[in-house]
């Protein structure tokens, strides 16, 4: 599915409202994380440096190189989705949904009352129904063609979250999924920014995953970039002297995303911040290894400040990617000092608690930077213990105090993807 461009009947939410240069505002957000479900259970976690890293128990891991994972605990969705819903849909799009749900019930949205054609649903993706898939395809290969569901046709698919969310609210604006990896959680804000501008009043936009199967854990184990550690603090450490890789994890978060004038005219009770800025690049460089240069990614970071108007000096904090290997690390210091000059920003990565939840995380991270704006303290980089001093990075080591009101997020993909996103109070 693409986004469309026209103008739904009664989407009013633009109109005469110059619609072509609105910067959207974020009214509610919602969250699915190994560390929380909702915000202010996972805040109060992230604040407190709650490392939500443990043995996966989902399958048996004993002859993987990689243990480890951050895994959503005691997730039960009934709590949030009607059976019919869930006899259709991987866990993936669960967690997806509930974010939804928890996001609109933030905002005080309800679709019910408004015309559908007034919200759309835009998501990132990056693996797809990887749970459902391994059953179903488990299936086929002992037992046959007749034994797999005919809900696989569409469980696996990385428009399923789109589709099912939209099928459930009844929403029918110009809808769509944006697939770049780690960055599709950014990238789908930004095509939320240009529904907006198009016309349509509300997106409902982030990312949500759940890659934690032998199939999919194999395929992290083939990028050569998953920690192999058997302690939880010893893992996945961003801009760590002791880093050794990541570590996978699922969740991820959904945001609302409204034409400021629409979210005035309804009353909307609270406005997290606004879209500012956003830029992408691609490093075209190889598909599994990393470009020489930061070049790529400081051009992404720049474009986003000037499409911002935000020069860099007014920035507050990153909200890095932090991948957790040495190289791919350097390279992103290298690209915040050209950017900001040495220790010229405050420097953060929370999910070094939770782990990378591909396109989840970039969206999760969107959702903690406003909330660090909401409440003027900046998190620490999750399981940090001795910072690379070569780095040159003032990386936030204690839950910080700062009246903050602009933050930049940054997010990579696999591939060379670059995605950077200016969030403003």
């Amino acid at each position: 599915m693409s986004a469309g461009t026209m103008v739904a009947p009664g989407a009013d939410a633009a109109a005469g409202e110059d619609a072509p240069l609105a910067r959207p505002v974020i009214t509610g957000l919602g969250v699915v994380a190994p560390n929380g479900v909702g915000v202010d259970q996972f805040w109060a976690a992230t604040l407190r440096g709650d490392l939500a890293i443990t043995p996966i128990t989902r399958f048996d891991v004993s002859g993987y190189a990689a243990r480890l994972a951050g895994q959503v605990p005691d997730f039960d969705p009934n709590d949030y989705l009607d059976n019919r819903f869930i006899v259709q849909t991987d866990r993936w799009t669960w967690f997806g949904m509930a974010a939804s749900r928890l996001a609109l019930a933030d905002a005080d949205y309800d679709p019910a009352t408004r015309d559908p054609y007034e919200t759309s649903v835009i998501f990132g993706a990056g693996s797809g129904g990887n749970d459902f898939g391994q059953k179903e395809l488990s299936r086929l290969h002992t037992r046959g063609r007749t034994a797999v569901s005919v809900y696989q046709s569409i469980a696996w698919f990385y428009a399923a979250t789109t589709g099912q969310t939209s099928i459930r609210h009844g929403l029918k604006g110009p809808s769509g999924v944006v697939v770049a990896d780690g960055a599709g959680g950014i990238d789908s804000l930004a095509q939320a920014r240009r529904t907006i501008r198009r016309g349509t009043a509300s997106v409902l936009a982030g990312a949500a995953e759940s890659g934690l199967t032998p199939y999919a854990l194999t395929c992290h184990l083939s990028s050569g970039r998953v920690s192999t550690a058997v302690d939880p603090r010893a893992a996945y450490k961003p801009f760590d002297v002791r880093a050794n890789g990541y570590l996978p994890g699922e969740g991820g978060a959904t945001l609302l995303v409204e034409h400021p004038a629409a979210a005035a005219r309804r009353g909307a009770p609270k406005v997290y911040g606004e879209i500012a800025g956003y830029a992408a690049t691609h490093d075209a460089h190889h598909y599994s290894r990393p470009a020489d240069s930061p070049v790529w990614l400081a051009a992404a970071m720049r474009r986003a400040l000037a499409d911002a108007d935000v020069a860099p000096g007014e920035v507050d904090v990153v909200f890095a990617d932090g991948a957790g290997s040495r190289d791919l690390d350097a390279l992103e210091a290298a690209a915040l000092r050209d950017v900001f000059g040495a220790r010229g920003v405050a420097v953060t990565a929370p999910q070094g608690l939770v782990g990378r939840l591909c396109a989840g995380g970039s969206a999760l991270a969107v959702a903690t930077a406003l909330l660090a704006l909401r409440d003027g303290v900046l998190p620490a980089v999750g399981n940090l213990d001795e910072p690379d001093p070569s780095y040159g990075l003032d990386l936030v080591r204690e839950p910080r105090p700062c009246p903050a009101r602009v933050a930049m997020v940054v997010a990579r993909g696999a591939g060379g993807f670059n995605s950077v996103l200016i969030l403003r109070l």
